[in-house]
Parts: structure tokens; C-alpha cells; sequence
């Protein structure tokens, strides 16, 4: 979103050429119409936006708590750069710039998108964790889990086969509620009925003598231990491989 349309074709373009989705706007109403249908991971924001005040709109852009955005501006003293970083911006770059600042700016924010955006659905072989619908499906057969149920599988499988204490079960899928630990082992043998083959001798939720429980991730698949995460459909895959990151950002990450 930036006021001058040269200025914008060619961060647009240099986007494009790293491997970014862009969608570009020339004042704030399409900026907002944008935004809320494309929910952006990242927005680039000139201050000086037409249609309005740049800096009220990243104050709004700010309450949506949805993406990182990185300011533009001719506005260059001390009180521009902190008047831009507390209505919201996560980084203030001033006109002029040269283009490799500007995608390492990019770059670094995408980064730290990548560290605090957390999966959405979990996979592990023939199991898959929804954490949108808060529902498992196992064989393309969905599994009538409780709230408490789905909040204890997921709980372990994300702890990806490390055990886990009774009270740290208790603390995390119970916060504030209950505190009788053996709540967590009620719940666990309801658990074992609906998802283990044989419940009385179950593979999936083993128990760890003196700790707790594990998810035992080597019966769903040999590669279990990698764990297949994916984002919600706008938000795209956030890889770790930082070679894989701007392939999985051109088919899903927008700016």
C-alpha cells in the first residue's frame, strides 16, 4: 500500500521476483478491502497513504492482530520514527531507500512471522489433527472426541513423543478448572477406546511409568517425527527449511 504508483509497481515487482504473492492498493478503502479478504501476512504501509491518515490506519491494522507490517515514509526525524512504531508498525523504513534494504526489511519480518505462527493442523501419517475445527479424523473416519478429549490428543501429539506429567496434562488441558490428576487418567482410558485398535493394550497413547503419558508417534508412520504442519488456507505453509521458503511463499504467502 504505497501512494506513489511507481514507487509501488516496483516493490511490487521485486516482491514478485522473490517469490511473493503481492496485492497491491493505492488508498486506504482498498486497502482495507484487501486486507479483509486476503488477510495479509505481511503489509507494507506508506504513512502517507491517499484517502486518509497511513498512521490511523495502522493503528486499525494493529487491532486485526493478524499481520506484520512494515512502514514506509519521507518522514525521517526521530518523532516520525517513534510516532510510526507505537500506532503499530514492526519496522519503519524511510524514503529514500535502496531495494535490497527493503527486501531484507521484507525478509526479516517474514522471518519472524514464521517463529510465532502456529500450526493449524497437524498430521501424523494416517492421523490428522484439525485445530480449527477442534476435530481428529483418522483414515479419513472423523472421531467423535469431547472438548477435553481433542484438548488431551492434542496436547500430546504436539509434545511430538516426549512424555508428559500427569500435572502438566492436568495444567494445560484442565487451566484453572480441576486438580485432581487422575482426571487426566479417566480421560485418557475414554481417549484409548475411541482412537487405539486395542484399547486394553494400546500403542498410540503409551503410559510412562512414574511420569505420565506419551504419544507414540512410530505406529501412525516410519517419518512420523517430522511433522507435517499446515496453516489455514490464507495464512499458507511456513516451512523450516529457509530453502523451501520462498517456494511455499509464492503459493501461499501474501503481500
Amino acid at each position: 500500500m504505497e501512494g506513489n504508483p511507481h514507487l509501488r509497481s516496483l516493490l511490487g515487482w521485486h516482491l514478485q521476483q522473490a517469490g511473493y504473492w503481492v496485492y497491491q492498493s493505492a488508498d486506504i478503502h482498498q486497502a482495507r478491502e484487501v486486507f479483509q479478504s486476503r488477510q495479509p501476512t505481511l503489509v507494507v504501509l506508506d504513512s502517507d497513504l491517499s484517502g486518509g491518515d497511513g498512521l490511523e490506519f495502522c493503528r486499525w491494522l494493529q487491532q486485526q492482530q493478524q499481520s506484520m507490517i512494515l512502514m514506509l515514509s519521507a518522514r525521517n526525524t526521530e518523532a516520525d520514527i517513534v510516532e510510526g512504531l507505537k500506532a503499530g508498525a514492526d519496522d519503519y523504513l524511510t524514503k529514500p531507500f535502496g531495494m535490497q534494504e527493503f527486501q531484507a526489511r521484507v525478509e526479516a519480518l517474514t522471518r519472524r512471522t514464521r517463529a510465532v505462527v502456529a500450526p493449524l493442523q497437524l498430521e501424523y501419517g494416517d492421523l490428522t489433527i484439525d485445530l480449527v475445527q477442534r476435530r481428529a479424523r483418522f483414515q479419513d473416519e472423523f472421531i467423535d472426541l469431547t472438548p477435553q478429549e481433542f484438548s488431551l490428543l492434542y496436547i500430546l501429539a504436539q509434545a511430538g513423543g516426549a512424555p508428559l506429567s500427569r500435572s502438566e496434562l492436568l495444567r494445560r488441558a484442565w487451566p484453572d478448572e480441576i486438580d485432581n490428576p487422575r482426571t487426566v487418567d479417566t480421560h485418557v482410558l475414554s481417549l484409548r477406546k475411541k482412537i487405539e485398535t486395542d484399547p486394553r493394550q494400546p500403542s498410540l497413547i503409551q503410559t510412562v511409568r512414574n511420569v505420565g503419558y506419551r504419544f507414540n508417534l512410530e505406529v501412525l508412520t516410519p517419518n512420523a517425527a517430522a511433522v507435517a504442519e499446515r496453516s489455514h488456507a490464507r495464512q499458507g505453509a511456513i516451512p523450516a527449511d529457509p530453502s523451501a521458503f520462498r517456494m511455499a511463499t509464492s503459493d501461499g504467502r501474501h503481500f
